[in-house]
């Protein structure tokens, strides 16, 4: 991290620990999500601290909405803002290796750049092995154009790169965490903390939802980011079906319409563009008070990512039958492989450190420690 980048952290950690003190000092806001409670455990704020109310803030907006020292009060308290730049830090910071941490600022050019790569790759390589095959109907048989093991092989080494990746950053996000003291991470407060993230249970505002541009309460962005992420669930298993299948019980693709890797794909991929387009749609008409510019642009990189995985993949199934077969595969291979090289050093990695943060909060709640 350059010396400029240095100051520009500890500037965000300055002005996140002052909105804080205000708050806690205040604590109108404490019903409104878990960041509040966990805030009032504390009475000064180290940068540990900080990372870890930061990755708790859901950046509904409610405590913005609420705040009688909101700007243009001269205390000028703006906690989602403050967080967002501080839970962007904290992205670069848990990053490994930790030269790479500048592709959280680039994630936009770096996904379309290794999406292309990924798919002129593919390309290439359905010509070298088929020629002018390549063109021709294959019945919907994508093995004929390029084996099931070089693709098991290029997606496995890769997505098991990635989860190393994103491990290691889970674990420096771990050690952050247990920097701020020993919490008892009792089964309870694990299972606690995983139902929160999957239920976005903050996500509300202390049960009033999202505010808008108008700061009127909306249920969108919630129903828009389960989509997404319960699409996004729903073909990882189409995968898994996919694989037992052909390993397990030895049947290969293609398969029909009606079966478990098709149906499970096609729910997932339609409800995956559903809820990014409608994030998106969402994101413009936010309130611009609480919003980080360099936070969205990471943002809206991985839901264009989203989109254009989930449209390649539900145009290769329209079209698996027809001579233009071989031309989507490369573009969907091309877009799954280059959306997984960049999992790692985009927005994805927020939702695991999100739900580290909530585990810990459960299991701080339990104790009831008060942190110095």
């Amino acid at each position: 991290m350059s010396a400029r980048e240095h100051v520009s952290v500890a500037e965000h950690q300055t002005e996140a620990a002052r909105v804080l003190t205000i708050c806690n000092a205040c604590r109108y806001c404490e019903g409104l999500c878990a960041v509040f409670p966990a805030m009032e455990m504390r009475r000064s704020f180290a940068a540990a601290d900080l990372n870890y109310l930061a990755n708790l803030c859901h950046q509904c907006g409610a405590c913005y909405d609420d705040c009688q020292y909101a700007p243009p009060h001269e205390f000028s308290v703006n906690v989602p803002m403050a967080l967002a730049k501080v839970r962007r830090d904290s992205y670069r910071q848990f990053t490994w290796p930790a030269s790479w941490s500048s592709l959280f600022d680039h994630s936009g050019v770096a996904t379309a750049l290794m999406t292309a790569a990924a798919a002129v790759m593919f390309w290439l390589g359905l010509w070298w092995r088929n020629g002018r095959a390549a063109l021709l109907p294959q019945r919907g048989n994508f093995y004929a154009l390029l084996p099931h093991t070089f693709m098991a092989a290029v997606f496995g080494i890769v997505g098991l790169a990635a989860l190393g990746i994103g491990v290691l950053g889970l674990r420096r996000c771990w050690e952050n965490l247990r920097s701020i003291g020993q919490q008892p991470m009792a089964p309870a407060a694990l299972w606690q903390g995983m139902a929160d993230a999957a239920t976005l249970r903050y996500l509300g505002g202390g049960g009033r939802d999202c505010s808008g541009a108008s700061a009127e309460p909306s249920a969108l962005r919630r129903i828009c980011h389960h989509a997404l992420f319960y699409g996004f669930v729903l073909t990882f298993l189409s995968t898994t079906a996919a694989t037992v299948l052909h390993y397990l019980l030895k049947q290969e693709a293609p398969y029909p319409l009606v079966s478990a890797p098709v149906l499970l794909g096609t729910s997932g991929g339609v409800l995956m563009i559903i809820g990014a387009v409608g994030l998106l749609v969402l994101q413009r008409h936010r309130n611009r008070e609480i919003f980080d510019e360099s936070s969205a642009l990471a943002g809206r990189a991985l839901l264009w990512a989203l989109i254009f995985t989930g449209s390649s993949g539900l145009l290769l199934l329209l079209l698996r039958n027809t001579a233009a077969m071989g031309l989507v595969l490369a573009t969907h291979l091309g877009a799954v492989l280059g959306l997984f090289i960049i999992l790692p050093y985009g927005k994805f990695i927020h939702g695991p450190y999100r739900t580290l943060a909530l585990m810990w909060f459960a299991a701080e709640r339990r104790s009831r420690v008060i942190v110095d």
